[in-house]
């Protein structure tokens, strides 16, 4: 059996959350069916910058200019974000430091019983 690496994450400076500071935790709208049947579009999801991940997690990145909300998959040294949906190519990690948030909560909007925790 395997034991899982578990990685803290530390908030980055440059992340722009709409205002808040870089520490704080924040709420994005799934836009698009890369991460569906798991997250659906124009489903609320709340990212702790100073979250714990570990294989398996769902995360906020940041490579290059962009910012993707896909699934950590760690294999040894190899870092890689993938999509739920498997139309979508998996990416290339350079490792934490790429990561900005760990999601810990899906909401349903206007739905105030339909969450699931990630933690």
């Amino acid at each position: 059996m395997t034991e899982k690496k578990i990685i803290p994450i530390q908030p980055q400076n440059e992340v722009d959350s709409g205002g808040c500071s870089s520490d704080e935790p924040f709420a994005l709208m799934v836009l698009d069916d890369k991460m569906e049947p798991e997250f659906l579009h124009g489903d609320i999801i709340v990212c702790e910058p100073e979250g714990v991940a570990q294989d398996g997690s769902f995360i906020i990145a940041k490579i290059g200019t962009e910012y993707y909300f896909r699934q950590l998959r760690i294999n040894g040294d190899h870092w890689q974000m993938t999509a739920v949906n498997p139309a979508y190519p998996p990416i290339d990690l350079q490792g934490k430091e790429d990561i900005v948030a760990v999601v810990v909560l899906k909401k349903k909007p206007g739905r105030r019983k339909e969450q699931k925790s990630y933690v």
